[in-house]
């Protein structure tokens, strides 16, 4: 536990603070986890002589409740590691070999300002800017403030930002109007609980705790996933479904509760429309039907949807690898149906929760200022590939001249990476990459610029699991010449002539502006309460129940099985099943060549590409591994740590073999997401996997996708 008056001054006004106060021994500095994670931990930071010494979850936070997750824990080896980067460095050697040579921050502003300025200057105009970002940090000032006035006012073309939870929550918004879900801080009162394609102990493991709770007062745990994972084995039932299908299972449990008359018809009547829509569209999803397409047995659809039905606060968490193909909008929407077919949210418990984003009101137009600049182009970042080598394939607009990356590896985690490389090595592409360590994309680039970790400057947070804005205040000075995202916008506007008021905002004044929010959820809230505390929950009660009453922000007002706005999108306006672009209902002849799905979700001690760098995670994810079913093993003669190539049309990675029942049977898993030159074969999973979109969103299709493993 820790005393206030252990804490930096926490009513000091914020001008007279500089970035970091002088530290003495036992100083502790409030924080947050900046990673793309639902839990966004309250931290503090023990410096000692200027130095971090300890990075702790704050106890007294609700939902951090005293404890990090194995990756964070590691967060000071990760800052003062032997290869962070320290100065800002221009390429000497070929592209993608990684040899660069340092420089002044000077010469690297110069250069970088001449090559973006006749860029903006030639014929094709600051479209052929484009820059590429997304949750390296979550925070609103390093993640979406200058960066994006600069990118605006310069005229760029804009980034589409879909890579992880867009068909989700577009799938959320055309059933309950908003991504806002139950709340986590009820899940005690839950009587069954729904871990849906969520390993939490990996992704969202302050969500675990709360779990625990139900169950301590009698709620089963269930989790639905293809694979074992060590959710799985924690939870009391495990329910390996084939992945994609998880649209069909939602309307066969939906089934069984209408034939059952398990359903909640007052709360329907007075706060759902299309109800007769639905209950057409389930009747087609019998027992029988559903088992066939899911690959579960009859008689567990038929529990399932008993024991939900049954229920009186049944909670869903669902996660965004079950929106990762290609109905993947479609069966977030389904699954969102069901608390309203029951009622479930009526009571605290109950309820879906793919995000608690949307309730985080923030003046996000003052913060990024989207109307600045002139209009332009929009590309979808999970198209890298074909913006990079095919510009007329889809993305529209002039070839992409210059790339600015930042809080991102596209490199090791955008779709159908040999075509990534391919645009990346283009000798006419200018490409500035702001970094902690010299990533796979680094190699690639023609300037890299060292930026400051989450210990080095200031911020603000959001969540996506909780209820709770988080500040976090520098704790030390920047590690050798490194500079905040924020800073580094700055100098490149004021180097390039942008002169405009908005580029010299500081960090604590694009903090206070982002605070400065019409909507009711954020009373209360102001950096003054948050430099004394360090995080303060949103101005909603606790639990939280958002549609116990209606009050569904859709156009109709309720939760909507039927969505017009889906049918003039072009879509199905009722709940369905869209299968996998991938799958034998679609493309048998593709399956019938590579007849097993890859899963390629994070590993425990990877967040998708950070931390792979950290020698001790690294040590205990050991190399890549790709999981088989034992009867998938022994039709292809393959034996526990083989090493065994898994491939497809669009590339192939080599990894170790595992052998285990922890898996269904046609799946396999590589717990990803690998540097390639930290991989023995310089490869990763995303070999694999396609640049194609999700029904709703344009989201990535990343685990729709069909490969065949033979032995190395």
């Amino acid at each position: 536990m820790v005393s206030c008056s252990q804490l930096s001054d926490p009513l000091m006004p914020p001008e007279t603070l500089s970035p970091v106060s002088t530290q003495d021994a036992g100083t502790v500095v409030r924080g947050a986890c900046p990673h793309d994670c639902p839990d966004t931990c309250a931290t503090l930071v023990s410096v000692e002589n200027g130095r971090a010494v300890s990075v702790a979850g704050d106890p007294d936070h609700p939902v951090t409740q005293g404890f990090l997750c194995a990756k964070v824990n590691r967060y000071i080896e990760r800052t003062y590691h032997d290869a962070r980067l320290r100065t800002p460095l221009r390429r000497v050697g070929a592209k993608g070999t990684g040899v660069f040579a340092p420089i002044t921050w000077d010469a690297a502003l110069d250069e970088i300002a001449t090559r973006l300025d006749s860029i903006a200057a030639s014929p094709d105009g600051p479209q052929a800017i484009l820059p590429y970002s997304y949750a390296g940090t979550m925070g609103l000032v390093q993640g979406e403030s200058m960066d994006r006035r600069f990118f605006h006012l310069l005229g760029a073309s804009r980034l589409d930002r879909t890579i992880c939870s867009m068909a989700g929550a577009v799938g959320m918004r055309m059933t309950v109007g908003a991504n806002i879900g139950a709340d986590s801080e009820g899940v005690p009162e839950s009587d069954l609980v729904l871990l849906w394609g969520t390993n939490t102990l990996t992704a969202n493991p302050h969500l675990w705790p709360f779990v625990l709770q139900a169950r301590a007062r009698g709620a089963a745990v269930i989790c639905i996933d293809p694979i074992r994972t060590r959710t799985a084995m924690q939870c009391d039932e495990w329910i390996p479904i084939r992945p994609g299908t998880d649209a069909a299972l939602a309307l066969g449990m939906m089934h069984v509760i209408f034939a059952l008359r398990l359903e909640d018809t007052e709360y329907m009547n007075r706060y759902t429309i299309g109800q007769e829509a639905l209950r057409a569209r389930v009747a087609e999803w019998t027992p029988d039907r559903t088992a066939e397409v899911t690959g579960l047995p009859l008689d567990t659809v038929v529990a399932l949807g008993e024991r939900f039905g049954r229920a009186r606060a049944a909670f869903i968490r669902v996660n965004y690898g079950l929106q990762r193909h290609a109905g993947g909008g479609m069966a977030v929407r389904t699954i969102a149906c069901l608390p309203a077919v029951c009622g479930h949210w009526r009571r605290a418990g109950g309820g879906v929760q793919l995000s608690t984003s949307a309730n985080f009101q923030f003046n996000r137009t003052a913060v990024g200022h989207p109307e600045a600049g002139p209009a332009a182009r929009t590309i979808n970042m999970i198209r890298l590939g074909e913006a990079l080598t095919l510009p007329d394939a889809g993305v529209g607009g002039p070839p992409v001249q210059a790339l600015v990356v930042y809080n991102s590896n596209p490199a090791a985690v955008a779709p159908d990476r040999n075509m990534v490389l391919r645009g990346l090595a283009r000798d006419d592409l200018f490409t500035v990459v702001l970094e902690h360590f010299q990533t796979d994309t680094c190699d690639w680039a023609d300037i890299v610029l060292p930026a400051t970790t989450q210990l080095e400057h200031w911020d603000i947070h959001f969540a996506y699991g909780h209820h709770y804005v988080t500040l976090n205040r520098p704790a030390i000075e920047p590690v050798g010449e490194a500079k905040p995202n924020s800073e580094i916008f700055r100098l490149i506007a004021a180097r390039m002539g942008i002169a405009h008021p908005m580029m010299r905002d500081d960090d604590l004044t694009i903090i206070r502006q982002s605070l400065d929010s019409q909507s009711p959820k954020m009373d209360g809230l102001s950096l003054d309460t948050l430099l004394e505390k360090g995080w303060s929950r949103l101005n909603l009660p606790t639990p939280y129940l958002p549609y116990a009453d209606g009050g569904f922000a859709t156009p109709s007002g309720k939760c909507e099985f039927v969505s017009e706005r889906l049918e003039q999108m072009g879509f199905d306006p009722v709940p369905t099943y869209i299968p996998p672009y991938e799958s034998v209902e679609r493309d048998p002849q593709l399956v019938s060549r590579f007849p097993l799905t890859l899963i390629s979700s994070p590993a425990h001690t990877f967040l998708n590409s950070t931390f792979v760098n950290v020698t001790s995670l690294r040590r205990q994810a050991k190399e890549p591994e790709v999981l088989l079913h034992p009867a998938d093993a022994e039709r292809r003669g393959i034996a526990a740590g083989a090493m065994v190539t898994v491939h497809n049309d669009r590339g192939a990675f080599l990894a170790k073999a595992r052998v285990e029942p922890t898996i269904r049977e046609g799946v396999v898993w590589a717990p990803s997401v690998w540097w390639g030159k930290l991989a023995g074969d310089g490869a990763n999973a995303n070999q694999t996997t396609s640049q194609r979109e999700t029904d709703l969103g344009h989201g990535p299709v990343f685990y729709d996708n069909q490969v065949e493993v033979g032995i190395a």
